[in-house]
């Protein structure tokens, strides 16, 4: 997984703070936005969850603090439901220019809410998923009803939620006032999920009912049976991030890799738009080969050489693994450790010269069971017998033809 801070500008010049998370081993199919609850950030532990269950199927991910939050510019006491539309809004914009137009729109709570009316915006969203999100933003209200009066009375109060004290505006309530969610819901014309769950003692499960009844096909409910508003337990964070990534993929365009075909044991397939980052079908297995940043590469797989090293690191371990199992010895575990690279030939008569250096694998063994020293020694003796090792001390041929 990649970790970048973003910064963007929302409608009233303010500057906005968020993470973009990019998958490790690819570029990302499409770009998801999450939306937080009221009052929190983008660093809540289930934002994080469910953000890396997107990232784990390919998705790139940007969560924003809305203005006057976590790291974002304003004052949380001038804004309100329709400020927190326009930033995702905002949000979607970034990354239409700076990378790539969000298809997929993910609010929790008040940021589900807020998700649906963003959706209806931005053109490029191709699904919605909510959790634990109210039916109608005007819900937010009974959870500032300790100082409801106040606000009416004074224009605003100050309000501890969740051990936090927030000053509320009397604006921030009109503006709720004017908001119909189950209208948006009807005409939205996108994929939407809802899920929430039946133990949800903040924002009821009747809200989720209400939403669904409300919105137009394709819709789907999933139940988060057993976890509470903030989905505080990691186990519920990360699996509604994965049925999230399962479910969005019926409606975005995920381009499919073509399958790579060889009578050959290894193929190796790459373009010229991919840098270094080529795919490879190795037995029956599929695979990614890249080579570090540091030479242009994107680090999204093993370099040519670290296959190498781990060819002969397997083939030790398992070398090893049929040699004492013949034997009967207690050997619990084997570890083999290898690095590459080119140094000096041992007692080297002319180490100045580049010339004198070779290729070099520096392999580490680690052994665990009930071993006596003569079995060690022997152990040892065995590594340097694998097959691997052998190809690489032997004289090898690599005969090339043009299909």
């Amino acid at each position: 997984m990649s970790l970048s801070k973003v910064t963007f500008i929302n409608a009233e010049g303010q500057v906005l703070s968020g993470r973009l998370e990019l998958p490790a081993d690819q570029h990302p199919h499409n770009f998801a936005l999450f939306a937080h609850c009221f009052t929190c950030n983008k660093n809540l532990g289930a934002v994080r969850n469910i953000s890396r269950g997107l990232i784990s199927k390919g998705f790139g991910v940007l969560r924003f603090d809305f203005t006057g939050l976590g790291e974002s510019e304003g004052d949380f006491e001038d804004t309100n439901f329709s400020g927190n539309v326009e930033d995702l809004v905002a949000a979607a914009h970034f990354l239409a220019k700076e990378y790539k137009a969000p298809s997929l729109l993910v609010g929790h709570s008040l940021g589900g809410a807020a998700s649906i009316f963003a959706a209806a915006k931005i053109d490029s969203i191709k699904a919605v998923a909510t959790i634990g999100a109210p039916s109608n933003p005007k819900h937010v209200a009974h959870l500032l009803k300790s100082g409801l009066e106040e606000i009416q009375i004074n224009g605003k109060a100050t309000i501890n939620l969740s051990g936090r004290d927030f000053t509320i505006k009397k604006q921030f309530l009109d503006d709720l006032e004017t908001k119909s969610l189950p209208v948006i819901a009807k005409n939205l014309n996108k994929a939407l999920l809802v899920m929430h769950s039946p133990q949800d003692t903040t924002v009821s499960v009747k809200n989720a009912e209400e939403i669904y009844h409300a919105a137009k096909h394709p819709k789907s409910f999933i139940t988060l049976d057993g976890a509470d508003h903030l989905l505080m337990r990691k186990e519920d964070s990360v699996y509604a991030g994965n049925v999230i990534a399962e479910w969005s993929s019926r409606y975005i365009e995920i381009p499919e890799e073509p399958k790579l075909k060889s009578q050959h044991h290894v193929v190796a397939s790459l373009g010229n738009a991919e840098g270094y980052t080529t795919q490879m079908k190795v037995g029956n297995h599929y695979m990614i080969a890249d080579e570090p940043e540091s030479v242009g590469g994107h680090d999204f797989g093993p370099s040519p050489y670290e296959y190498v090293s781990a060819g002969l690191s397997a083939c030790t371990a398992m070398t090893i693994k049929m040699y004492v199992a013949r034997k009967g010895w207690d050997l619990q575990h084997v570890e083999v450790h290898t690095s590459y690279s080119k140094s000096h030939m041992i007692d080297c008569e002319n180490c100045e010269d580049p010339t004198a250096k070779i290729d070099t694998f520096e392999r580490e063994i680690k052994i665990e069971g009930n071993l006596d020293e003569k079995q060690i020694t022997r152990i040892l003796q065995i590594a340097d017998k694998c097959p691997v090792h052998k190809t690489l001390h032997s004289e090898t041929q690599v005969i090339t033809t043009l299909i």
